[in-house]
């Protein structure tokens, strides 16, 4: 694994909603070490803090068509908060397998939990895991949750239908799930997706809306794909997005409620659905 440029400290508690979302959209307080899943046969990367003994993981699952090169800002930004995070970059083509990518999924949070990163410095711990997905990716996270033992939480960004069902998967997960929604979704719309979706969960559920953000203004950097797909990456999303999703592992993976703000509360630049 390759060395990032060093983070900032780790800044105070916040006071509020606003400060909470500036102090976590910022890197962490850990150097990041960069790796490659190749080898384990998966095509993909991997991101870790400098050092650390039984730290939590995430595998996020990308997007219809995308490569994991693109989630790479949000994965360096788990690293440098002190979270083991890794995205196979399999099952990629126009006919994916979703229970081809499931599998990966689970096997990259295995991996990660089973060996010793870093030269030896790293090591997760495989009570304190949870997944990520994009799109349809997010289906697939749910798919590889409902099957999955001592996960601590799953995360959605923009989540899309899949088979094996998305919706049946969710109601086999009983951990916590946030589900971030663009409000402007051209690609999977959240009537037809997010909402169902959320409706079905089988455990604690969060649903935060970002009202402007668009399907694909979550990735980073350009591909092909955004010749064919609706929307565009957006800094803001991204950086809002960071926040949120680092507050919701902090707080479920962690067991850290040091940002529980950004979890419950009102977030500028997003809406809260109310629970039962």
């Amino acid at each position: 694994m390759t060395r990032s440029r060093r983070s900032a400290l780790r800044p105070p508690v916040a006071r509020n909603a606003k400060e909470a979302l500036g102090q976590l959209s910022r890197p962490g307080p850990h150097p990041v070490l960069r790796g490659d899943l190749g080898m384990i046969g998966i095509p993909g990367v991997v991101f870790a803090p400098e050092e650390g003994l039984g730290l939590p993981a995430v595998a996020l699952a990308h997007d219809w068509l995308q490569p994991a090169e693109r989630y790479a800002d949000l994965l360096r930004h788990l690293a440098s908060w002190g979270i083991v995070a890794a995205a196979p970059s399999s099952h990629r083509g126009p006919l994916p397998s979703f229970a081809g990518l499931a599998a990966d999924l689970r096997t990259t949070l295995d991996v990660c939990a089973g060996v010793r990163l870093g030269d030896g410095r790293i090591s997760v711990d495989a009570r304190r895991t949870a997944f990520i997905g994009h799109g349809v990716g997010g289906g697939t996270a749910l798919v590889a949750a409902a099957t999955r033992e001592r996960l601590r939480a799953v995360v959605t960004l923009a989540p899309a239908q899949v088979r094996p069902s998305a919706l049946d998967a969710a109601r086999e997960v009983t951990v916590p799930t946030l589900h971030i929604v663009a409000g402007k979704d051209n690609v999977a719309p959240p009537a037809a997706h997010a909402e169902p979706i959320a409706a079905a969960a089988g455990g604690p559920v969060w649903v935060r809306t970002l009202p402007k953000a668009t399907h694909t203004g979550f990735l980073d950097g350009s591909h092909w794909s955004d010749l064919v797909l609706a929307g565009s990456p957006d800094a803001k999303t991204r950086r809002v997005t960071r926040a949120l999703v680092t507050a919701f592992l902090l707080r479920h993976v962690c067991d850290d409620d040091g940002a529980e703000v950004l979890v419950e509360g009102k977030v500028p630049g997003t809406t809260i659905a109310e629970r039962d």
